[in-house]
């Protein structure tokens, strides 16, 4: 029996302050001139109102920065990178994210300066991740990496690691603190998600199965996003059902994956090389779950109350995002924008769909093939498809598969792969088929309810 440590008012301060601020930032939907949304991402936004128009350059430095260091890195390899943990897994990566690097600042000036093929610069390729998305993950990932220790290092998950073991595990196959990854997704934002996982994994929370299971099956798209996607295909009147629906098929594929490969092959080994002891989850005699939550939440806080180790901490993820994240989806996102918009594979792969569209009654089922292998690209594509499509069940269940389906190379995708999260394409494209097939007879029969 483990005797009970005693903490002071200040403690339980130092514990409850930071982390009921990183819960509001990170976590509480709020209402916004474009619905809900979450204080981070307002924060995103009042940047990019303040200085969007030159993001976009600010960006190609970025990813020109992150070259340079590349290349000196893995040719001159200086002392001051060889001697640091952080520098050395920042640029000193393998060849295939060097390819990564270069493709991307190739990319970002070819968009920038409208040079070379338009098949790479158009408003529908590279355009839309230079002016559209990067920078909002610019914003996105300045304030998130700052403020991203109040969520992990001063005891919430520590907390909540107590707490909700006994859920998470039986049913996801995940430590109860994945349950504040799992809700800031939701709630707030993908990408937020797969950056607080691969932090998390990073420092020795997560197996490399867990790490993998939560990013590939909770970073689903933000409220806001999903309005927008239902906005496209002229059906906001239907939100409740719609919302309804995704959530039913999320938690429905989030109960399945991972006991199915390729997640329930992953070693369940810790980024050290460990082994998961689950009886690191297991409560000391004497403890309830809340007061055992609670000790361990306060002796995490106690260790992360220097403030400048707050703010490194914080610069150092900002980092990490913009140069580790951002050239990954600028490259693959435009390649995968590229083959979507100029070739027909996307339809190709379509194909086989129409049988299982036809088998659930969904009208213009060869119309709205295509649409469920498109969204692998990116996310938006499927709705922007669907506007052609005069049946409002069809656009239904396309709107709501397109959000399921989660896994999109323009964003989570891209992320996903550039992260450290152990997961690669060939994981990521059957993850996306099987998160179809699995999510999409749910979503049609509320649709058939419906309409």
């Amino acid at each position: 029996m483990l005797d009970k440590k005693t903490f002071s008012i200040g403690n339980f301060l130092l514990f409850l302050i930071p982390s009921l601020i990183g819960v509001f930032l990170f976590m509480i939907p709020i209402p916004s001139s474009e619905g809900i949304t979450i204080p981070i991402a307002v924060l995103s936004d009042l940047i990019q109102d303040l200085i969007g128009p030159i993001i976009p350059a600010i960006m190609v430095w970025i990813l020109l920065f992150t070259l340079i260091g590349t290349i000196i890195a893995k040719i001159v390899k200086p002392t001051f990178i060889k001697n640091s943990l952080f520098f050395t897994n920042l640029l000193d990566v393998h060849p295939i994210w060097v390819i990564a690097r270069i493709l991307a600042f190739i990319f970002a000036v070819m968009v920038y300066f409208k040079i070379g093929p338009e098949a790479v610069w158009s408003e529908s390729t590279g355009a839309t991740l230079l002016y559209d998305l990067l920078p909002v993950l610019f914003g996105v990932f300045l304030f998130a990496g700052l403020l991203l220790p109040l969520l992990l290092n001063f005891g919430l998950l520590e907390l909540f690691g107590a707490l909700m073991t006994k859920v998470m595990r039986p049913i996801f196959k995940l430590p109860g603190r994945s349950s504040i990854d799992a809700l800031a997704s939701w709630l707030g934002d993908g990408t937020i998600g797969v950056l607080l996982t691969s932090r998390q994994y990073e420092e020795g929370h997560y197996t490399k199965r867990e790490a993998a299971i939560i990013g590939t099956t909770f970073s689903v798209v933000s409220i806001t996003f999903s309005i927008v996607v239902l906005k496209q295909v002229d059906l906001i009147n239907y939100f409740v059902p719609y919302y309804f629906a995704i959530t039913l098929s999320g938690v429905v594929a989030a109960i399945i994956l991972p006991r199915i490969w390729p997640l329930s092959k992953k070693e369940d080994t810790y980024v050290n090389g460990k082994e998961l002891d689950h009886t690191a989850e297991l409560i000391p005699e004497g403890y309830t779950r809340l007061s055992y939550g609670l000790e361990q939440a306060q002796i995490q806080a106690e260790k992360s109350s220097s403030v400048k180790k707050f703010f490194a901490d914080g610069c150092k993820n900002i980092i990490d995002m913009w140069m580790g994240v951002t050239p990954v989806v600028m490259a693959l996102g435009t390649l995968a924008l590229i083959i979507a918009e100029y070739t027909p594979l996307f339809q190709w792969l379509g194909l086989p769909f129409i049988p299982i569209l036809q088998l659930l009654g969904i009208p213009e089922a060869q119309a709205a093939s295509q649409t469920f292998v498109v969204g692998f690209a990116d996310m938006f594509l499927p709705s922007i498809l669907a506007s052609g499509i005069e049946s409002d069940l069809t656009r239904f269940v396309i709107a709501g598969v397109s959000v399921s389906q989660l896994i999109y190379m323009s964003e989570v995708g891209g992320l996903l792969i550039g992260s450290k999260i152990p997961v690669n394409m060939k994981d990521l494209i059957v993850l996306f088929l099987l998160r179809t097939i699995i999510t999409l007879p749910i979503i049609a029969g509320i649709a058939h309810l419906i309409f």
